[in-house]
């Protein structure tokens, strides 16, 4: 498992975002975005301009919330953003006038960080962590064993040693949750089992055992200033909600749904690779699963030198490469990738088994 910030850090870190975010509401009519000048940071770089407000740098998520939502083509909309800023703001700007609607711009530190629907309901990070922190030092045992806070989402990755079992003689796994957040619409507030192999600190991720809770909710609504604010009832809503995720916290000693994932994983070891075959083995699941070549690669190395040639030992080479690169992102995906590789329907192993 990839190691992030430490707790202590990243609870540092959401309490200074707590109090140096903002969100408001405006109508696309009332916002433009210009090519800043002036000598600061953004210059020569578009920024968001809400009338009557200091300009919002727009980070690489903002752009691309913005392209989805005006329809204008990524490609186009990237070569704009790097070629010629002015034509990408006068594009922009045509349709932001053209069809105004209200919006929710999340910002932090002066950048704008997200362009959402109106009707996004803010679950935010300090609100999860105040809830289940407290509850995870009440555990006899628990530790959070990596957590970390991106531009993407924030993550904290939870054992409970309580539960352990081996898979084959010696290969010992653990309990274990992640608890995974995006404050800026890129995903729900996820709950998924965690399973923690002691040999090599390996962490694979149950996407289909998880619950999720989307950020889809009434209608905000702002002051003059577009600053947003919470009506009592969504906030009982939200309290109603927190008390489920305190609830599913603590149902982290369910042994019956570990058994029932450690079961799976006890399968696979029975679907055998033939050596001829792990080379072809791994390019197919490389198609299949969206790996890039690089990526591929350094799967294939940890297979054979993990030397358990079969589905159990395919899905523990990709969470060992998980470990490797450098996102903090795209390190958990691979751990949730390893699952559903390991879990594959088993006509869809036997295509990328055929002899």
């Amino acid at each position: 498992m990839k190691a992030g910030k430490t707790l202590q850090e990243l609870a540092t870190e959401i309490y200074r975002q707590n109090n140096a975010k903002k969100d408001y509401i405006a109508n696309t009519s009332n916002m433009q975005m210009i090519v800043a000048d002036g000598g600061n940071k953004n210059q020569g770089f578009p920024v968001l301009n809400l009338h009557g407000l200091p300009n919002f740098g727009i980070n690489d998520i903002a752009h691309d919330q913005i392209s989805i939502k005006l329809g204008i083509p990524s490609k186009y909309y990237n070569r704009m953003l790097t070629d010629e800023p002015e034509l990408l703001a006068t594009n922009v700007n045509h349709w932001f006038h053209r069809q105004p609607e209200n919006r929710m711009i999340r910002t932090l530190d002066g950048t704008a960080r997200a362009f959402l629907s109106n009707r996004y309901r803010r679950i935010d990070n300090y609100a999860i962590a105040e809830a289940v922190l407290p509850i995870i030092a009440d555990m006899h045992g628990a530790t959070v064993e990596s957590c970390e806070i991106t531009e993407k989402r924030m993550y904290l990755k939870i054992l409970n040693p309580r539960i352990e079992t081996e898979i084959v003689p010696g290969d010992i796994v653990q309990s274990g949750l992640l608890i995974s957040n995006s404050e800026i619409g890129l995903g729900a507030v996820s709950i998924m089992p965690l399973v923690y192999r002691l040999v090599c600190k390996n962490g694979m991720i149950a996407e289909d055992s998880g619950q999720k809770k989307f950020h889809i909710g009434r209608t905000n609504e702002c002051d003059d200033n577009y600053e947003l604010f919470r009506s009592e009832t969504i906030e009982t809503d939200d309290k109603a909600f927190i008390m489920k995720l305190q609830d599913i916290v603590h149902s982290t000693a369910d042994k019956k749904q570990f058994e029932h994932i450690v079961s799976k994983m006890r399968d696979a070891t029975e679907a055998k690779i033939t050596s001829t075959n792990v080379p072809s083995v791994v390019e197919l699941t490389a198609k299949t699963y969206g790996f890039q070549d690089s990526e591929s690669k350094s799967i294939l190395d940890h297979l054979i030198r993990g030397e358990e040639l079969s589905l159990y030992g395919l899905a523990n080479a990709v969470t060992k490469h998980a470990q490797d690169v450098d996102s903090y992102d795209r390190s958990t995906e691979l751990e949730a990738t390893a699952w559903n590789i390991l879990t594959m329907p088993h006509r869809e192993w036997q295509r990328l088994n055929a002899a």
